[in-house]
């Protein structure tokens, strides 16, 4: 039988971001209460390396309007296809999960829906207002698609005020025909720095997986038309291919070079910058966001 193309790239990871399987107590728990509530996330639906540690800790990235996506990027793992109808209840499970698990911080993410006349801005809005009804002490960390220019959906979910706008870049402009060919690396931009002009005090969020070809100036690029979108927090993070069929990795950045960029970004401006081969977006995103906040009243208090 023939291996499959890139089987043996796609085997070989150094031994920095090997990760151990998941089995704690509070994996099982979060599993579960996961199941009960008809709940999605980014962490089963993407494979992401970390899943294991923050299900341990009952963190988790809750992925809304389903698990299909109208997209198909090469470097993601959530399956393609034309969803179903978006569910009701969906913003009231979301919430009660949250309150379930006496979350402090719970990221909200989504898969593209392209079908929706909004790009599912409206059930963002419903999710993050049914959170603040039934847990009102917990901070809100959305993690959204690009809405594809669909009219009015980025100030909409601006407008509801979540405490972080996370959208992603993903990966340098020079890559994006072949990794993220639905999507416009400025139209992202665009839509990080739309929300600072809705709502300055809204904490924006960004992030791009390194490996796949890049090189340190291009890295150093986007980090500047990050600032110049005055996006407050950068995350870099190692791709892994999650298939043989999707993009290959190029090639494996070591700690040293991630801690190069981390000093980078800081030099550059950043409120906040995570660059380790593991780093994802919502990794350690609740004590990330004690650390924005903090960060931001030093600078306020060095301009007074």
């Amino acid at each position: 039988m023939n291996k499959p193309e890139n089987s043996e790239q796609f085997q070989r990871k150094p031994k920095w971001i090997r990760v151990k399987a998941p089995v704690s107590k509070g994996y099982q728990e979060t599993r579960k209460l996961m199941r009960d509530k008809n709940l999605h996330t980014v962490c089963e639906e993407a494979a992401c390396p970390n899943i294991g540690e923050c299900w341990s800790k009952k963190h988790a990235t809750v992925m809304i309007l389903g698990d299909t996506c109208t997209r198909a990027c090469a470097f993601c793992n959530i399956k393609t296809g034309r969803p179903m109808a978006v569910d009701p209840m969906e913003p009231f499970n979301t919430a009660e999960a949250c309150a379930a698990m006496g979350l402090n911080h719970i990221v909200i993410t989504s898969v593209d829906r392209d079908d929706l006349a909004d790009g599912g801005a409206d059930q963002f809005v419903k999710v993050i207002k049914a959170i603040r009804d039934m847990s009102p002490n917990t901070t809100i960390e959305i993690l959204t698609p690009d809405f594809r220019n669909k009219p009015g959906s980025i100030e909409k979910v601006a407008e509801a005020k979540p405490d972080v706008f996370n959208h992603n870049l993903e990966t340098v402009p020079r890559n994006y025909p072949k990794i993220r060919p639905g999507a416009r690396y400025f139209h992202s931009l665009r839509l990080l720095e739309t929300v600072k002009k809705v709502d300055p005090s809204i904490f924006t969020k960004s992030g791009i997986m390194v490996g796949l070809g890049e090189d340190r100036l291009e890295v150093s690029q986007v980090m500047d038309d990050m600032r110049m979108a005055d996006i407050d927090f950068m995350t870099i993070g190692q791709y892994l291919q999650p298939t043989p069929r999707h993009a290959k990795v190029e090639r494996f950045v070591t700690p040293d070079e991630f801690k190069t960029y981390e000093r980078m970004g800081r030099g550059k401006g950043f409120l906040l910058i995570s660059a380790t081969p593991l780093t994802r977006s919502s990794y350690h995103a609740g004590d990330d966001f004690a650390k924005l906040r903090a960060a931001r009243e030093k600078h306020l208090a060095a301009r007074r």
